[in-house]
């Protein structure tokens, strides 16, 4: 298989509880590289579990994944820091050291994971601060920055070691519409000027329907709808238009599993 064809990451018949809790049931999926896939959900379905799986944090009870048809699942831990360093992670809340500056935080994973130069580093923290529309407040601590600042700070973390991958957990959470678009519009833009493969995990279907070449609903453990925004939207599967359009008349017998682990 050429490198072009194959999945840049792969999951096959992934499975992972917790306790009593079946979370992922034989889970399929294969990633298009370069493309921004979404994976939506109602809340404690395991889509966060599944970005932690995809970049190792979580080893799966049962099933093989793949980065680049490189198997890692059975990795030892030493072996998995490279294949870590090809992922950017944009946590849900940031994630920001409080106790550091807006540089500072861009510059850590440089610092731990590589040997420039204090000077080479500055330039690369400057560099991504620009790509998210922020040179210029490297001096700035977290808490003088607002919600939208501190996503993108976050953002431009994530892209310091030029990954290849970045995983997106719920990107807009905690923003108004002006300010969630804004991150909607730097997702897009990583991808088509440094060909980003990204995989977002949200509840915000407007932004769901504005980044994604592809949605996925994850149900129960599978994924009960895969298809381009359109197919999504127009989709006549009940337990999809629900979701979609926040419709809870109907509903939902699911019991759904704590969302601190989820």
């Amino acid at each position: 298989m050429s490198q072009t064809s194959q999945p840049i990451v792969e999951l096959r018949a992934v499975e992972k509880s917790f306790g009593p809790l079946h979370v992922l049931r034989g889970v399929d999926l294969a990633l298009e590289r370069g493309k921004a896939t979404v994976i939506i959900g109602e809340s404690g379905t395991g889509k966060s579990v599944l970005l932690k799986t995809m970049l190792g944090l979580i080893r799966p009870d049962a099933g093989q994944v793949f980065v680049d048809g490189q198997r890692i699942d059975n990795m030892r831990e030493r072996d998995l820091v490279k294949i870590r360093r090809r992922f950017g992670y944009l946590f849900q809340m940031g994630a920001l050291f409080d106790s550091l500056t807006a540089g500072e935080n861009v510059a850590f994973p440089l610092a731990e994971h590589t040997k420039n130069s204090k000077e080479r580093i500055n330039q690369i923290v400057a560099e991504k601060l620009a790509l998210v529309g922020l040179d210029g407040i490297q001096h700035k601590r977290p808490a003088e920055l607002s919600g939208g600042q501190r996503k993108r700070v976050a953002l431009a973390r994530a892209i310091a070691l030029d990954p290849d991958i970045v995983l997106y957990d719920e990107p807009t959470t905690g923003l108004d519409p002006i300010r969630s678009d804004s991150i909607n519009d730097l997702i897009i833009k990583l991808k088509n000027e440094l060909s980003i493969t990204s995989v977002v995990v949200t509840h915000d279907m407007t932004s769901a329907f504005k980044v994604a070449d592809r949605i996925l609903m994850l149900h129960r453990g599978h994924f009960i709808a895969d298809g381009t925004p359109d197919e999504i939207r127009n989709s006549e599967d009940l337990r999809v238009r629900r979701f979609i359009t926040g419709d809870a008349d109907a509903g939902s017998d699911e019991q759904p599993v704590q969302e601190t682990l989820l």
